[in-house]
């Protein structure tokens, strides 16, 4: 669901936020109690094509004192107004118009977010009267309710549908014809260029075993016919070796290698080919990093198995019963190596002799449809709470990153925000370790997360 299409319930303490949000999704939502190192006071559910946000009680945690409850009214606002499309502003019709209220309404006015006034526990006739009173706020004529009773719900639920307007229609599954752009990546000399080969069943590249034959990066449209007769497009980038920074000889390898980096950027997948005699070197991990930090799809090639095969059968390979034992324990400390990547699938491939293709291009096929998911936000947001609770942030200068609501905001890639405490504390292997818990709930294995962070700016 779409921040667009979010509307989110605001306003100071005990104003009746979370009595409006079971009354509008028609059932009553348990909120749980606060455990150490999560917040767990936003809770959503989808309803009338629109995602309701109850974000009442949030950074209440922290709160002692007047000031203190002024900063969590602000920063359960600022998550609102980042998570929303719609607020609306819950305020207490029996209680009249506070400080507090007050201070919720400078902070929407200065967001210049749509708001809808909506004032609670008006039960009666009798009462509508005090409605009145919260119009100098600013935001229009307000809607009298009551989540008590029930009262002016039909009101409020067209106005919201009018508000967001209709519903857009749901976007179409991946085109079969579109083509799945994927490229080959590693240091000169791997069989990059071998494999595009493997794949056109044709010499349409120039392969050589001198280093650094492919000087450009080159785009081939390729239809691959599979074992079951469907046709699988793709668009094959083809990009000359990444060498180090401190072996760049030449203008022409300078740029190539900038080329190269920029096939990676506009790929939907990116396979990071192995030498299998050689194993992960310095450069394939700078390279793995390169591809993490460009946030695209990621398959690891180990080529040249054939030779690993080879030796295997000749017996130069001590300490395994199988082949399979072998190839598995390579796997591991290829895993263990490139730690950092999204435990991306492991392939054991030959140029030579067109060894696993086909599964090669149904892997990227496979990472191309998870890509490109839509995250559903209820279950997102347990599994924060979960994995919080299960390894609490350390504390930072005696602050721990705290997280108080997610949401999917875009795919290719996976695009997470997340409303946090202080964006600053969040160190990478806490990233890391929420970023694999993502995956491994998802079964996102290959794809890469992207977290957007938005924190309160730390107070002087």
């Amino acid at each position: 669901m779409s921040i667009d299409r979010s509307v989110a319930l605001v306003g100071r303490p005990n104003v009746g936020k979370s009595r409006i949000f079971n009354r509008l999704v028609r059932r009553r939502v348990s909120i749980v109690h606060d455990q150490p190192g999560v917040t767990r006071d936003v809770i959503s559910a989808e309803i009338d094509g629109y995602l309701l946000l109850d974000t009442g009680g949030l950074g209440m945690k922290e709160a002692s004192g007047p000031g203190g409850i002024a900063a969590a009214v602000e920063v359960q606002v600022g998550v609102a107004i980042e998570a929303s499309g719609l607020i609306l502003f819950v305020v207490d019709g029996k209680a009249g118009l506070t400080p507090q209220d007050e201070i919720v309404a400078d902070l929407l006015r200065r967001a210049g977010k749509p708001v809808v006034l909506l004032v609670n526990k008006i039960d009666n006739d009798r009462e509508e009267a005090n409605a009145h009173d919260f119009a100098r706020l600013g935001f229009g004529d307000p809607v009298v309710f009551s989540a008590e009773h029930g009262r002016g719900e039909e009101t409020l639920r067209e106005l919201i549908a009018e508000r967001l307007g209709p519903e857009p229609e749901a976007e179409a599954e991946e085109e079969v014809s579109e083509r799945i752009r994927i490229c080959f990546a590693g240091r000169p000399n791997v069989g990059k260029s071998s494999l595009c080969n493997a794949l056109l069943r044709s010499e349409r590249l120039i392969v050589s075993d001198t280093p650094g034959t492919t000087r450009d990066a080159v785009e081939l449209d390729l239809d691959f016919r599979s074992d079951e007769g469907k046709v699988w497009p793709f668009r094959l980038h083809d990009t000359a070796g990444v060498r180090k920074a401190t072996k760049l000889g030449s203008p022409v390898e300078y740029f190539s290698t900038l080329r190269s980096e920029s096939a990676v950027k506009r790929a939907d997948v990116v396979y990071l080919v192995l030498d299998a005699m050689e194993g992960v070197s310095k450069q394939d991990k700078n390279l793995a990093g390169m591809i993490m930090r460009a946030y695209r799809g990621f398959v690891i090639l180990v080529n040249k198995w054939d030779l690993a095969v080879d030796s295997f059968e000749a017996g130069t390979l001590e300490g395994y019963e199988t082949e399979r034992e072998f190839r598995e324990s390579y796997a591991a400390s290829v895993r263990k190596e490139l730690f950092f990547h999204p435990e991306s699938p492991v392939l054991f491939v030959s140029a030579l002799r067109g060894m696993e293709i086909e599964r090669m291009l149904k892997a990227a096929r496979r990472i191309h449809y998870l890509i490109h998911r839509k995250l559903p936000t209820g279950r997102l947001n347990r599994l924060m709470i979960s994995l919080a609770e299960k390894r609490p942030a350390s504390a930072k200068q005696g602050t721990r990153f705290r997280i108080y609501y997610a949401v999917q905001t875009g795919t290719n890639p996976i695009t997470v925000r997340l409303f946090c405490n202080r964006a600053e504390k969040l160190e990478d292997p806490y990233r890391r370790y929420l970023e694999g818990g993502i995956g491994r709930e998802f079964d996102l294995a290959g794809c890469p997360i992207k977290f957007e962070l938005v924190g309160k700016p730390p107070r002087d």
